[in-house]
């Protein structure tokens, strides 16, 4: 029985280096106004004021910050709704839309585009994959007794 080596490096030396905000781990290689785009509700226009707000370089890569700029970035991101909490409020909103019966509760309730999209050839995304409805030829409907199966079958008395 043979066991794999075991290597020096352990997952605490690489959570050293490693920027955490917000609860999400950003990616070292990418840059700092990248990086923060993987926080939910960071998105590139908001990534603009926390980095001036933080006073931080964006052109910098994130495992080159230091620990007081993932601070400063910290305390910067926790003025916007971020994460679980935004995560929450979108489907309280989403929740009292259907409460109220609303036409907009009504389509999220039934699965369907809400914003006015046509959904006769597409809104493939939310309606799935297609199920093909087709018709019954006639011999099929003369073998199983249907309506038109003569004078036995089919007939209700």
């Amino acid at each position: 029985m043979s066991f794999a080596p075991v290597t020096q490096g352990t997952s605490k030396d690489k959570d050293k280096n490693m920027a955490r905000i917000a609860g999400v781990d950003l990616p070292e290689q990418k840059r700092v106004d990248i990086g923060l785009t993987y926080i939910f509700g960071i998105g590139r226009s908001n990534v603009g004021q926390v980095i001036k707000e933080a006073n931080v370089d964006g052109a910098k890569r994130v495992k080159d910050l230091t620990e007081e700029e993932i601070n400063k970035l910290q305390k910067a991101v926790e003025q916007f709704k971020v994460e679980g909490d935004l995560k929450q409020e979108i489907e309280q909103n989403i929740k009292r839309l259907e409460e109220i019966g609303s036409y907009r509760g009504t389509r999220h309730r039934k699965g369907l585009p809400s914003r006015g999209q046509r959904t006769r050839s597409n809104a493939r995304t939310k309606r799935g994959k297609r199920k093909t409805v087709g018709t019954v030829r006639k011999e099929v409907v003369t073998k199983m007794g249907g309506p038109s199966a003569g004078p036995e079958g089919g007939k209700a008395q």
